[in-house]
């Protein structure tokens, strides 16, 4: 099998650190390219980078040049275009994203340029030195007002209530176009609430875990009955791997005898999956279960529903499962222990 070129945006964020340190031990080529943005802790971002090999001072890495990293915005599509060029990808991952549903509210500019034109550029340079496959980050957050749960992706998802969630809409509709017309093959992934080590500081049970360690007050919303599709780092890295080499085809549908709505999937190559723990939770069970792995008794105050909050995600993974035999092994429980001793490792606490 020839060795795979791969891209991978939004590298030293949470869940491409963990993708880039699985690619690397498995052998593969890696680029990754990271603005290091200041939504969060820039240091945090710094510090993995340096566990892949990367001295930010000296811009170079230790890892034999099987990792390189940019640090690159997707809005400089003159650079990005010119990486493509050079590198001749063979996959491409793209995670690089404006994130977080609440900061949305107070931040759309952001959101519009990162996710929408961020987006464009990335596609754009697709167009131009096509890969084998662009696998790119939605949110279940797509989903919106829908009720109906299990989330299938074939519901609705026409309803969302955040411009977050908005954005990653579009993406996908951005995608789709992409595929149809110049027949490069996407696949887009929803995912449910992602955690572990190293994970993002905006995240409830990130911030959880420092304000209850901290013995601090913690705010929980909509009276603590929301309820979460936790899934957990390692869970979600091994489906994206499963992917790499399970690109969309084109589809064939016969004109004179069937409508477009008899077919689950678009003609082009083209796909969207959930990807989840199919195993939701109640937040103050996982409160709960927090409180117990670090030995302290929360602090809570309870509020109102959050603007852009939706109340229940769960994920229906069934066409994921089919694919490449998707099935999450990580316990909630297993997952925050993890979780909670590179916490306490990582902070000294």
């Amino acid at each position: 099998m020839d060795q795979k070129k791969i891209l991978v945006t939004g590298c030293a964020g949470f869940i491409g650190f963990h993708l880039c340190s699985w690619l690397i031990k498995n052998g593969f080529i890696v680029t990754g390219v990271d603005n290091l943005n200041n939504y969060y802790d820039i240091k945090l971002k710094e510090n993995r980078l340096s566990q892949l090999g990367i001295d930010l001072d000296r811009g170079i890495s230790r890892k034999e040049n099987c990792f390189r990293f940019f640090m690159q915005d997707v809005l400089d599509k003159k650079a990005l275009d010119m990486l493509f060029k050079k590198e001749n990808f063979s996959h491409v991952v793209h995670l690089a994203a404006q994130a977080g549903v609440r900061y949305s509210v107070l931040n759309p500019q952001t959101y519009l340029e990162n996710n929408i034109q961020g987006f464009f550029n990335l596609l754009e340079s697709c167009r131009l030195y096509p890969p084998k496959h662009l696998i790119f980050a939605s949110s279940s957050s797509v989903y919106g007002l829908n009720k109906q749960v299990p989330y299938s992706t074939n519901l609705n998802t026409d309803y969302p209530v955040s411009l977050y969630a908005a954005t990653k809409k579009t993406n996908e509709l951005m995608a789709h176009v992409y595929a149809h017309l110049y027949s490069i093959p996407c696949t887009g992934l929803r995912f449910f609430s992602v955690y572990g080590p190293w994970g993002r500081p905006d995240m409830a049970y990130f911030n959880f875990t420092k304000r209850i360690i901290a013995r601090e007050n913690i705010e929980i919303y909509n009276d603590g009955n929301l309820i979460r599709d936790f899934t957990y780092i390692d869970d979600i890295i091994n489906g994206i791997v499963g992917l790499l080499e399970k690109p969309p085809l084109i589809n064939s549908i016969d004109d004179n005898n069937s409508t477009f709505t008899d077919y689950p999937l678009s003609p082009a190559p083209f796909r969207l999956f959930n990807i989840g723990s199919h195993a939701p939770v109640r937040l103050l069970d996982f409160i709960h279960i927090l409180e117990e792995i670090i030995g302290i008794q929360a602090n809570k105050i309870f509020k109102s529903m959050q603007p852009g909050d939706v109340k229940v995600t769960y994920a229906d993974i069934t066409d994921l499962y089919e694919l490449t035999g998707f099935s999450p092994l990580t316990t909630l429980e297993e997952g925050l222990k993890k979780f909670i001793e590179w916490y306490r490792e990582y902070h000294h606490v």
